[in-house]
């Protein structure tokens, strides 16, 4: 289901000459959701360090904070997923419900595999889907098999709640396992929290029953947040152009650190200065001589960096054959179909003939006249499309609050790097 915007505010952006900037970006919202969830199983109430300021973490600290029986996620597919499992074992009944969108979002894996351990659990609407009514209660659990190329959430969700279960939890995933770095980044949350999580083979997770630990814990930056700035890099021309990134996590467990690697096939080095006691350091990004003529990915492990590379390589001019996107047909937005959509305004024909892939082969349709980005309830289709600014001398973004979900100072951060962003109706 695409969504179309009535007539709303629009950003024209415009880039600067020059690149040369220092970002301090949000904190990692994945790591943020999870270590709320982690610390309030271990019933103590501190919070984390540097939470991240953006809409998805907000509602898990506003479903913790406020003792309603109706809990909002608003449009947070990571928080209808985690508080589902977890008000599973939270004493009393409660409802959780979303935005429109979320209303269409499936969840049906994660609330069969909840039953299956024992929850209580309906739907108030549509079959499958939120919202949900669930009324808490112990949960034996045991073994579980379920499906692991559907979302990783579903994984991560079950696996936090497990040390709880009175009997634990052996979950094993079947067919190809999707965004496993995500999967290993709750493990090892959990272990930050003194919990024993392991592969126990190549598709099972054993945990057994045990407490989690209390313990002050700091968050990093998020490294899906730099995959725009290291898009900024890659479309410069100027080979002087840098951009230093502070609090980032060299070795960090977030999937997509990869951006790192991805972005050094597009000629961006990525430099660590000294780390302090967390381990966070300054990264500075600087922009070489690029060599490759096309790419070729796959992007199971890391989906939310892939509108990022859809939207950069044509206007590179690089051809690219993308696979691993199966997930993107359920976030936000259908991304597949957005992005075709609004490439195509732009004149890139972007083919997507199997499930899950999405190819550029250098094809060009006519581009509209002063193109509008939709952006879909997406925060992603903003961000990845606003740095087409630099080599299209100008872009027009719809909805450009779209960001407060993931990175809420997202253009303040444009301009502070010399970006001209103007508002019109």
């Amino acid at each position: 289901v695409i969504i179309m915007h009535r007539q709303s505010m629009q950003y024209i952006i415009t880039p600067p000459q020059h690149i040369d900037t220092r970002i301090t970006l949000p904190a990692s919202k994945s790591v943020s959701n999870r270590a709320l969830i982690v610390q309030a199983l271990t019933k103590e109430g501190i919070l984390p360090e540097n939470l991240s300021d953006c809409d998805d973490t907000k509602v898990i600290l506003q479903a913790f904070s406020q003792p309603s029986d109706v809990i909002d996620i608003k449009a947070s597919g990571t928080a209808m997923r985690f508080l589902t499992a977890y008000l599973c074992l939270l004493q009393g009944e409660h409802i959780i419900t979303g935005t429109e969108r979320m209303k269409h979002r499936p969840i049906k894996i994660l609330v069969d595999a909840l039953r299956y351990l024992g929850a209580d659990i309906d739907y108030i609407g549509n079959e499958g889907y939120p919202p949900l009514r669930i009324r808490g209660c112990e949960l034996e659990g045991g073994q579980l098999v379920i499906p692991g190329n559907v979302s990783s959430q579903y994984v991560s969700a079950l696996l936090m709640i497990a040390p709880i279960l009175t009997k634990g939890l052996d979950l094993k995933l079947t067919g190809e396992i999707v965004s496993r770095p995500y999967i290993d980044l709750t493990l090892h949350l959990m272990h930050e929290f003194g919990v024993s999580a392991e592969w126990s083979d190549f598709d099972t997770i054993s945990v057994k029953s045990q407490a989690y630990q209390q313990r002050a814990y700091t968050i990093e930056s998020d490294w899906s947040a730099a995959s725009y700035w290291y898009e900024i890099l890659a479309l410069q021309d100027d080979l002087d152009a840098e951009v230093i990134i502070s609090g980032l996590k060299d070795g960090s467990r977030q999937g997509d650190a990869a951006v790192r690697y991805i972005f050094s096939l597009l000629g961006i080095k990525t430099n660590f200065a000294r780390k302090d006691a967390e381990g966070l350091t300054d990264a500075t990004l600087t922009r070489h001589t690029r060599m490759l003529n096309r790419m070729d990915y796959d992007f199971i492990n890391h989906p939310d960096l892939a509108q990022t590379l859809i939207a950069a390589c044509p206007v590179l001019g690089i051809p690219f054959h993308f696979t691993g996107l199966n997930s993107l047909r359920i976030k936000e937005t259908d991304r597949i179909e957005a992005m075709k959509t609004e490439m195509a305004k732009l004149g890139y024909v972007l083919q997507s003939r199997n499930e899950g892939e999405l190819s550029w082969e250098g094809e060009r349709c006519e581009p509209v006249s002063l193109p509008v980005i939709n952006t879909y309830e997406d925060h992603r289709m903003a961000m990845s499309f606003a740095p087409l600014a630099i080599k299209l001398g100008e872009i027009r973004i719809d909805h450009p609050e779209v960001v407060t979900k993931s990175y809420p100072h997202f253009w303040a951060d444009l301009r502070s790097a010399g970006f001209h962003i103007t508002e019109v109706e």
